[in-house]
């Protein structure tokens, strides 16, 4: 029997993360925190029916730090999350799967995620409810 030094499977200090994998496990992950975002939001807007005194607590709420944070990270997961359903449209449909235009549509994900994001905070921000 023949001893081979080289590891089974790759291990932390030999395995490279390419864009394809990193993106796929975040769009599972956005995905959840939507599901979980979007629920926060309808329950928000049942509270506000119900009783209207509850805007004031939200809109307190979401002047704070944390709740423009969390109004910065939901643009973001959701403007992400449709990106990537569009690179995934394109999969199905049979193109994009060369190393190449993956690596490109993948980087062109997260940027416009980014943009995006920008772009509606700001537009957003002159808004007032």
């Amino acid at each position: 029997m023949q001893y081979n030094k080289n590891p089974l499977t790759p291990h932390l200090q030999i395995y490279r993360w390419n864009i394809t994998a990193l993106l796929s496990i975040t769009h599972r992950i956005v995905g959840v925190i939507n599901f979980f975002a979007i629920s926060f939001l309808c329950l928000f807007i049942i509270l506000i029916i119900y009783n209207e005194n509850n805007y004031e607590i939200f809109k307190i709420f979401f002047d704070s730090f944390i709740g423009k944070f969390f109004k910065i990270a939901l643009y973001w997961s959701l403007n992400f999350h449709i990106l990537n359903e569009i690179r995934h449209l394109f999969w199905d449909a049979g193109y994009g799967f060369d190393l190449k235009v993956s690596k490109i549509t993948g980087m062109l994900t997260l940027i416009g995620s980014f943009a995006l994001t920008i772009i509606i905070y700001f537009l957003g921000k002159n808004i007032t409810l």
